[in-house]
């Protein structure tokens, strides 16, 4: 088993997140709560708070895009075969509705080729609380 999903089923949720934030302190800033993660799927969460709002009082674009690298980063690592690596080398998002609320971040790798060496891209989208498509991205990794 992976290294990295293993120590996530080992901590759980919560403590697996603080740990993440701990490694990559730049995702503490929307203080994301991993509510799954297994091979081809991450999905985390994060609060509607002021600290992530943008001048007109919604959720902020970059915080949404941290969240999307934070879910298709971690999924990657576990789909990935021990000893491989990744780095990610691009982003497209669309802005699709104003982000008013908590936020649910899934990132879904089942159809992407993970035995495959070089880019591949991975799909992310955001979610409101009332289950409305705010956000997507397409996440290009490079895959060693």
């Amino acid at each position: 088993m992976n290294q990295t999903l293993a120590m996530y089923q080992a901590m759980g949720n919560e403590a697996f997140s603080k740990a993440v934030t701990g490694v990559a302190p730049y995702f503490s800033t929307i203080e994301p709560r991993f509510e799954a993660l297994r091979p081809g799927h991450a999905e985390v969460r994060f609060g509607n708070r002021r600290e992530v709002h943008n001048h007109l009082g919604t959720v902020h674009a970059i915080a949404l895009c941290n969240a999307a690298e934070l879910a298709a980063g971690t999924m990657t690592t576990v789909s990935l075969a021990e000893g491989r690596q990744w780095i990610p080398v691009g982003m497209t998002v669309q802005y699709l509705a104003k982000a008013r609320t908590d936020m649910r971040v899934v990132a879904d790798g089942a159809a992407v080729d993970w035995s495959h060496t070089g880019d591949v891209e991975v799909p992310v989208e955001a979610f409101d609380a009332e289950g409305r498509k705010v956000f997507t991205a397409r996440i290009t990794m490079n895959l060693r």
